[in-house]
């Protein structure tokens, strides 16, 4: 992706999202990655895909298990009271 395809996209998802904390960044070296981040975290990957033409961007967001809240216990069944 070319610096002008990044701050394209990185306008959009921005606008999209309402948020100017989303960053597109370019990888350091060439063949890696570009990444999505939000803030100072690193949420996933955006790939570019030219086909017959017409050019896409996808977005590969991966969410860690250890940075999901916890789940909270359903309710004791039989402790609710009855409607009236």
């Amino acid at each position: 992706m070319t610096p002008s395809d990044i701050e394209r996209l990185q306008t959009y998802l921005r606008k999209l999202f309402g948020s100017d904390r989303i960053r597109v960044v370019p990888p350091p070296r060439r063949g890696q990655s570009i990444e999505l981040i939000v803030s100072d975290e690193t949420v996933g990957t955006v790939h570019q895909d030219t086909e017959d033409g017409e050019t896409s961007y996808s977005i590969h967001i991966t969410v860690l298990e250890e940075d999901l809240p916890a789940v909270k216990a359903p309710p004791a069944a039989g402790r609710a009271r009855p409607a009236r």
